[in-house]
């Protein structure tokens, strides 16, 4: 339908040539824009939705004192649970105070920002089933790993002293939703998501269809193809000092993987900025003290590589 509406336009009503490169990249600009915010109205309400059954409050009791399955758990709810770079220090200091064991509390912040909405839905439509389960996949082998070695190497001394002594009282949860409370709450954040990410989300597409439109694949391929075995740490390194959503990102993966791109090197770029930026690195040192912060960018750097490594060879 969005292709079929895309070709209609571009091909038909402004007659440009299929052979153009302002023809293809203005086809690929509006396909995408159509579909993408489609998919992220959809998604976003429903995950919003189901959300709504989580409360912070609730989310730490649920983890508090569980250690073995409790990763699994975390990783699980990250995917479900809002979290941003802002969040960052708050959310830990809440689930250290709460009980939440510190490598449990580190899966939990790997899982949220790899893992979300957003990306999900822009997965699912740009790639398919196969590719959006991969990167849930691959996030929570990431978020879960890192939480796991964490706890191995016994980090909790590696924690801000103040935030051990923080207290908060912790306050019930409030009365709870109706049915159609939860459903208005959903379509009022998604509008207020939209309206924060709109403008990324074009600026992503429109470089996406530049990328599409006018890169050559020979010169992709030649660069960052499958046969350049350190295309994959490089993607990482580049990913780690930028900032930003996926809503801005994917449109940018997707017409990389259409030139020749493979898809580990591509998802891996995508996850080191949701995963490790720089900016959400900077909050986290106010609680965490180097040695941990190292280890942390270490061990998800590490995974994110290999897990590009791994999708390279198999796909």
């Amino acid at each position: 339908m969005f292709e079929a509406f895309a070709r209609l336009m571009v091909f038909d009503l402004l007659k440009l040539s299929e052979t153009s490169y302002a023809a293809n990249a203005l086809h690929f600009f509006i396909m995408d824009v159509m579909k993408i915010f489609v998919l992220l109205a959809i998604v976003i309400t429903l995950v919003t939705y189901i959300r709504s059954y989580f409360s912070a409050i609730r989310t730490r009791k649920l983890l508090a004192g569980r250690k073995h399955w409790g990763h699994i758990l975390a990783g699980s709810l990250g995917v479900v649970t809002p979290f941003c770079s802002c969040s960052a220090v708050p959310m830990f200091i809440g689930f250290i105070e709460g009980g939440v064991p510190l490598g449990v509390t580190m899966t939990f912040l790997i899982s949220s920002p790899t893992i979300n909405e957003i990306a999900i839905a822009l997965l699912f439509g740009l790639f398919g089933w196969k590719v959006t389960a991969i990167y849930i996949g691959s996030g929570l082998f990431i978020a879960i790993t890192g939480g796991l070695l964490i706890d191995w190497f016994r980090m909790e001394r590696h924690v801000e002293d103040y935030v051990w002594k923080i207290k908060f009282d912790d306050v019930a949860d409030v009365v709870v939703p109706s049915q159609k409370e939860r459903l208005v709450q959903s379509l009022a954040h998604t509008r207020l998501i939209l309206s924060k990410i709109w403008i990324y989300v074009v600026i992503g597409i429109g470089v996406g269809a530049l990328i599409h439109g006018y890169v050559p694949e020979n010169f992709i391929s030649a660069h960052l193809g499958i046969r350049q075995w350190w295309s994959v740490p490089a993607a990482v390194a580049i990913g780690v000092p930028l900032y930003g959503n996926a809503g801005s990102t994917l449109p940018v993966i997707q017409a990389l993987i259409s030139k020749g791109v493979p898809l580990g090197t591509a998802l891996a770029l995508m996850m080191s900025i949701t995963a490790i930026s720089l900016p959400e690195l900077i909050l986290l040192r106010r609680v965490l003290k180097p040695p941990l912060l190292a280890t942390f960018v270490a061990i998800v750097a590490i995974a994110i590589v290999l897990v590009g490594l791994l999708f390279n060879a198999i796909l």
